[in-house]
């Protein structure tokens, strides 16, 4: 999926760009013949017109401002208690007065898109997130600023104009938005820009987190995907470290009575034993333990392979030792012994046991073949059907076919 949007070799691109420069790639120069596949106009209609859709999975920005919800929305009607759902008939005039409609959470609801993002995030080993920009001719949706997180623009129609600029910080963390340092980012916009481009339907770009960039439709209006990248950053595993250093007793120690946080002389001493404290520590950082504070954070990030229920629990019911099941794409899971009789199978939210002698078949199960349930080896069928069920159930497995 990455060579999809990519003009050069996956290592190249690793090494040379990944978190470091933009690079724009010409629908010439990528397979696939553009991305209307993935997103189109008459499928952002289909949004708007008949699925329901509610906020926040579409936002409004107008000249730079991002509306209130109550501009485009209002009750779903008879037996639909909602208030929220989005007004087709607000839609129009807000978008024909200029306004720029994003969709956003594109990966949760767009069919095409949930495989697409799927299949791209297993490969980059991050969690995505996907919005569309639906901008009208000669509209510009938001003023130059940042994200702190990478992103692929993949233009689907029309054409708009990027110009970027090299960061006012570099790698900004989540919580540095560029609103802090707005006066910076004016400023260095006003100058010469890195990078003015038009994307003409099928280009894609990609923009490390940091870049500063504004984006205007141009004679026609535009459309266009933004695959947002979720930056995990040494400072991600700095913060878990400090979270687990609350296990040494001379960090949690009160600090002297009276003493004033303010005063950089009063809090000198307090400053060095804390320092000092915290490199004694530091090294006896357990990588297990992080490791397993971090996957609290990582594994909610990204969502596994939607399921069918109804389908699902019908296959279950009526398995056999011939059918065949597979892990569920993108689950994420750790299998690990729980005392001598037990093995307990870890994943995003939840943990699950199971007696020791299933170990095997779970690895097998969960390696991402599809396996035969009679093949599955445990002692008989009746022990297989009781497991692969069980796993259809609490949507760890799904139908191999």
């Amino acid at each position: 999926m990455l060579s999809r949007i990519i003009s050069t070799d996956p290592d190249k691109f690793a090494d040379a760009y990944w978190g470091r420069q933009p690079l724009l790639s010409r629908a010439g120069e990528l397979p696939g013949g553009g991305f209307t596949d993935l997103f189109s106009p008459a499928d952002a209609d289909e949004l708007i017109s008949r699925r329901g859709l509610r906020t926040p999975f579409l936002r409004v920005a107008d000249r730079g401002t991002v509306l209130p919800a109550t501009r485009f929305t209002g009750p779903g009607g008879l037996g639909a208690e909602v208030g929220d759902q989005v007004a087709d008939d607000k839609i129009l005039r807000l978008y024909a007065d200029g306004a720029t409609l994003v969709f956003q959470g594109l990966h949760r609801i767009w069919p095409p898109l949930i495989e697409f993002i799927q299949e791209l995030g297993a490969e980059l080993n991050q969690p995505l997130q996907v919005n569309a920009y639906l901008t009208p001719p000669g509209n510009q949706g938001f003023a130059t600023h940042y994200d702190t997180h990478d992103v692929f623009v993949l233009q689907v129609d029309g054409t708009k104009r990027w110009i970027i600029h090299e960061p006012v910080i570099s790698e900004p963390l989540e919580r540095q938005a560029w609103g802090e340092r707005r006066d910076e980012v004016t400023a260095t916009a006003s100058g010469a820009p890195a990078l003015d481009v038009v994307l003409r339907p099928g280009d894609a770009l990609y923009l490390p987190r940091g870049w500063l960039h504004a984006a205007s439709a141009q004679d026609a209006r535009s459309l266009h995907l933004t695959i947002g990248i979720r930056a995990f950053t040494r400072y991600t595993i700095v913060e878990e470290l400090l979270r687990l250093a609350a296990s040494d007793q001379r960090l949690r120690a009160t600090l002297p009575y009276g003493l004033d946080l303010t005063d950089p002389a009063a809090i000198g001493p307090a400053l060095a034993d804390t320092v000092a404290a915290l490199q004694e520590w530091l090294p006896t950082a357990d990588p297990e333990e992080v490791a397993d504070g971090l996957r609290e954070r990582v594994w909610p990030a990204a969502r596994p392979a939607p399921i069918a229920p109804l389908s699902q629990l019908d296959f279950a019911e009526a398995l056999t030792p011939d059918d065949l099941v597979r892990a569920r794409h993108g689950l994420r899971w750790r299998l690990a012994e729980d005392g001598a009789e037990h093995v307990v199978l870890r994943l995003s939210g939840r943990t699950l046991r199971f007696p020791a002698y299933c170990a095997t078949a779970l690895r097998m199960v969960l390696s991402g073949e599809p396996y035969r349930v009679g093949d599955l080896p445990l002692d008989d069928d009746a022990d297989r059907l009781v497991l692969a069920r069980r796993l259809l159930k609490e949507a760890v497995i799904v139908p191999g076919r």
